[in-house]
């Protein structure tokens, strides 16, 4: 995906009634993960973090849906930046 279709993937998202059971699964087809993957990720079969113990936690309760957005681009970057260097 380039990143027109990411930010437009988003943006539909964004205008969708939240389900926070759903999102998560929402949010990684918005960056073009394959069918596969979030097919696993919903079983639970592959729920191990590769990325050195990295979580989308931050030690306490979130305020609301736009810091857990914030959160999760800071991650999507950092993980991505990795990968690229």
């Amino acid at each position: 995906m380039n990143a027109v279709e990411i930010e437009e993937a988003v943006s539909a998202l964004a205008a969708q009634r939240f389900d926070p059971d759903e999102f998560p699964f929402t949010f990684l087809e918005a960056f073009g993960n394959k069918a596969t993957t979030i097919k696993r990720l919903r079983s639970g079969s592959s729920n191990k973090s590769d990325q050195d113990g990295e979580s989308i936690y931050i030690g306490r309760r979130l305020r609301n849906y736009t810091e857990r957005l914030e959160h999760l681009f800071k991650l999507y970057t950092k993980m991505t930046t990795k990968v690229s260097a």
